[in-house]
């Protein structure tokens, strides 16, 4: 049987898909005629299989190096149920644990093996692994090893020495987000040869790109999340004390919350993440120490409360929603202070070329932020994916900003700033223009000012929309030595002067209100809801029995097929993508039966 033969039918009897993803069977190809590999595929686009198909075929042990323990448990346990050998070596086994592994792996009993990049340096390591016959080594997220990464790590730089050790084993490098300078530094410092370099599409279009004006982000939020109750999710917050606020604000609100951060004990994270994978709690708070281990399948949305430092860990991040190809939803909630935050950060920090690089990917990130155009293209083009056709699934391309003459609005704003001698924020400031009758408007007598309530006739959200859109168009700064106080630029004076006039967008509600439509693409599939949430209980509850995450069973994508397919046989199952022979096996029959009582119950069918 040729290799080419050979891992269609990996792919369709052990992981039970019926074809390949774009870009996988050129790279498969590629790594089973021995050639080093560099993979650059978004998150969710089958990066696993690419070096996991390979893996069944060769003969010898695939060695894969991974960040995080619980990615690797992850992985061996999705592996394992659908009936591969695999292990992982990790500083929490036991040494009879640890003893066992190394002796299936004497034995040729094991074919994928997943190691820290920490542990697979060690001088006894390597020694041991020279012993055994290795035919690949693959590195995952390997955009850690450069220095021009967004989350360069020192211990992956060192892997470079692994060509030395192993100079006739091939490499893959893996990784979702990785720019130009960032690829040639991987393939650089890991000593690839002429490697066959893959970099797949950045898109993920059932994700949903949204950003609105923080205002009130605890009321916000908790709009966003009434119409989903039960669903996956992801918010991400800059700080420990933000985390812990809102887990307790949502736990309030009776929902499955729990926080995520670095300050917590590892038992406690760890309490916390297993919780999530397997459905427990549906909703995680958490700072970016949580992220990469994350490898659930049915997130449906990621919100970042706060705005992340760089576009890499944006992408990264809401890349964790919708992995399973269903609708999904990024919300990020923008305020410019949070970048003023993240700046002042920056600046504490020595100079030297990494701290230009985070001010460089911080800049990138505000921009993101401010664009009045597709966000997508503003993330493909920022990745050099370059498009100019507008997605129609980010709230820009839904609701287009309409532009309106602001040139009156504007000229109050500034007056205003003008007129408390740019001495306060926009909060105060807005309060001043608003004619609010408060005690420290009358301690500073701005009461008597020519502007106090000139844009009484608009709400506070108004007028911090047209505040920040003057800040945007560089018309006012914030100083941030002066806790962003407003401080009217050079090109105020013209506009001020009526010399020009101004364009703006119209002010919108920042108040979360849902985007999909009616005619939304994604949601055109024609399968049973009630069958789903039916199977989605099941297998919760094998799950719980087998004490494995629910996805592992089957993912959401799967189930979704089942109710669309309605299938009543083993055979008309095995066609079902997520089914492969080992599955079922295991739990066929058992969907097959609830399918079939359904049928009965809800469509008056009778089995032939």
């Amino acid at each position: 049987m040729s290799n080419a033969t050979h891992d269609h039918t990996v792919l369709q009897r052990i992981f039970g898909y019926q074809s390949y993803r774009e870009g996988q069977k050129e790279i498969i190809d590629a790594a089973l005629t021995g050639k080093d590999c560099l993979v650059v595929m978004p998150t969710g686009a089958g990066k696993s299989l690419c070096y996991q198909i390979p893996a069944l075929i060769f003969d010898g042990l695939t060695l894969v190096i991974s960040p995080l323990i619980s990615l690797m448990k992850d992985q061996v346990d999705q592996l394992q149920a659908n009936g591969v050998q695999a292990a992982c070596i990790n500083s929490g086994m036991t040494q009879e644990a640890f003893s066992q592994t190394w002796q299936a792996l004497r034995e040729q009993r094991i074919k994928l093996l997943y190691v820290s990049p920490e542990r697979v340096l060690m001088s006894d390591f390597i020694d041991k692994l020279q012993s055994l016959p290795l035919a690949l080594i693959a590195v995952d997220e390997a955009h850690c090893i450069s220095q021009w990464g967004h989350d360069f790590r020192p211990e992956y730089a060192r892997l470079g020495g692994l060509k030395s050790f192993f100079p006739h084993v091939p490499i893959m490098a893996l990784t979702a987000t990785a720019d130009d300078v960032t690829r040639q530094e991987i393939a650089l410092r890991l000593a690839l040869q002429s490697p066959h370099a893959y970099l797949g599409s950045f898109d993920r279009p059932n994700i949903r790109y949204t950003l609105i004006e923080k205002h009130k982000p605890l009321l916000q939020l908790a709009q966003f999340l009434k119409p989903q109750p039960g669903q996956s999710g992801i918010i991400y917050c800059n700080s420990r004390k933000r985390v812990e606020q809102v887990a307790e604000r949502l736990c309030a609100q009776n929902m499955r919350a729990a926080a995520y951060h670095a300050g917590m004990t590892t038992q406690d994270r760890a309490s916390v993440q297993e919780a999530f994978q397997r459905d427990d709690i549906h909703i995680v708070v958490a700072t970016v120490a949580f992220g990469m281990g994350i490898n659930k399948p049915n997130v449906r949305f990621v919100v970042h409360y706060e705005t992340p430092r760089n576009i890499e860990s944006y992408y990264q991040e809401t890349g964790r929603a919708g992995r399973d190809g269903l609708p999904a939803e990024a919300l990020m909630f923008y305020d410019p202070s949070d970048i003023a935050w993240l700046h002042r950060c920056l600046q504490e920090k020595p100079e030297g070329p990494q701290k230009q690089v985070e001010n460089h990917k911080l800049n990138a990130m505000k921009a993101f932020a401010e664009a009045l155009t597709c966000r997508r293209l503003v993330l493909l083009n920022y990745f050099g994916e370059y498009r100019n056709k507008p997605c129609g699934n980010c709230d820009i391309c839904i609701d287009p900003p309409t532009l309106f003459n602001a040139t009156e609005q504007a000229q109050k704003a500034l007056s205003c700033v003008y007129r408390v001698n740019q001495n306060f924020g926009v909060g105060y400031t807005i309060e001043v223009l608003r004619g609010m009758q408060n005690q420290r408007i009358k301690d500073y007598a701005h009461h008597k000012l020519s502007t106090f309530g000139l844009g009484k006739e608009f709400s506070q959200e108004y007028w911090l929309s047209i505040f920040r859109q003057l800040i945007h168009r560089g018309f006012l700064q914030q100083d941030i030595a002066q806790h962003s106080v407003l401080k009217l630029t050079q090109e105020a004076r013209p506009l001020l002067r009526g010399e020009i006039a101004l364009e703006l967008a119209v002010p919108r509600p920042s108040a979360w209100v849902s985007t999909r439509t009616k005619t939304d693409r994604f949601e055109k599939r024609n399968y049973d809801k009630v069958l789903f949430v039916k199977l989605k209980k099941l297998r919760k509850s094998i799950a719980d029995e087998d004490d494995i995450p629910p996805y592992i069973v089957f993912n959401d994508a799967t189930l979704v097929e089942m109710a669309e397919i309605l299938p009543t046989s083993q055979s008309e199952m095995l066609a079902v993508n997520g089914v492969g022979q080992r599955k079922l096996e295991k739990y066929g029959n058992v969907f097959l039966d609830k399918i079939e009582e359904h049928m009965i119950s809800s469509l008056g069918y009778t089995k032939k």
